[in-house]
């Protein structure tokens, strides 16, 4: 019976056997037709689909206008209305590649200012808080600086200048997080090396007194007096109205010590090299 029972379900099971390969094989001998359409009506239909907000399908529609059409002049500007509409959609990585790819291909176009401009802001859009890692940041950084360099009389150069300082203040935050750590663990020397370099690089930011202040109370926390002298003296001639001064000139006070400048200190060497 078990003989018979097998038997039985086997035509049933040939038969679906036949049609799934009979499907498979109609399925791969169907061959995607390309057909070539004219340029301006797929350069028309991106542009469209920008205008609709419909950023993702725009930037495949100008890559489609730049394959198809690889040696038209419409292409070259599919190239950066491409990077554009991918940086719309908020698809970074892939504005700044197309952007770079730009600026490879035609380093002497008009908008190539602007495809350095899309891949600055692209880098800027990313920056996390402060608590993240930093990488982008500093990439964001180099590349606003870059197109500051290359292009200073642009539009787009004068609103990167602006994104710089906020930009150079966000690392300097971030040194100053790690500094205070280490500062509440009692790490003196690590909170120093952090707070010198917002001191020595990121000198016109928000930051410089505060850190200047935890400078004069890591040194003091070390009993090396001369340097937190110094760095109170330095905070009170820069800033004094500031109420860090305040909090430094209480922690010299304190100590029976005034603010006084150590001419071979690193902080006045720091500080005469940029003012």
């Amino acid at each position: 019976m078990n003989f018979i029972l097998r038997n039985a379900v086997r035509p049933g099971w040939a038969l679906s056997v036949a049609l799934v390969m009979l499907l498979s094989a109609c399925s791969s001998d169907e061959v995607e037709v390309y057909q070539e359409r004219p340029v301006q009506e797929l350069y028309n239909e991106a542009i469209a689909a920008l205008n609709n907000e419909e950023y993702l399908q725009a930037a495949r529609g100008f890559d489609e206008v730049e394959r198809q059409h690889p040696y038209s002049v419409w292409s070259t500007k599919a190239q950066v209305m491409s990077a554009f509409a991918y940086y719309q959609s908020n698809k970074y990585d892939r504005a700044i590649l197309a952007a770079e790819r730009f600026i490879e291909l035609h380093p002497g176009n008009k908008d190539v200012a602007y495809a350095y401009y899309l891949i600055a802001i692209s880098y800027y859009e990313q920056i996390t808080g402060v608590g993240r890692d930093q990488k982008v940041t500093r990439q964001a950084l180099n590349a606003l600086q870059t197109l500051v360099r290359r292009f200073p009389n642009t539009e787009y150069a004068r609103d990167a200048a602006l994104k710089i300082d906020l930009t150079r203040d966000h690392l300097a935050g971030k040194e100053m997080e790690i500094g205070r750590y280490y500062l509440n663990s009692q790490n003196y020397i690590a909170a120093i090396n952090r707070f010198r370099q917002v001191v020595e690089n990121y000198q016109t930011t928000s930051h410089v007194p505060e850190a200047l202040h935890r400078i004069t109370e890591s040194y003091l926390s070390l009993g090396i007096t001369d340097e937190a002298k110094t760095a109170a003296a330095v905070l009170g001639h820069n800033f004094p109205g500031s109420e860090w001064y305040q909090d430094s000139y209480a922690l010299l006070d304190e100590n029976y010590l005034r603010p006084e400048i150590k001419e071979d200190s690193w902080i006045v060497k720091a500080w005469k090299s940029v003012f």
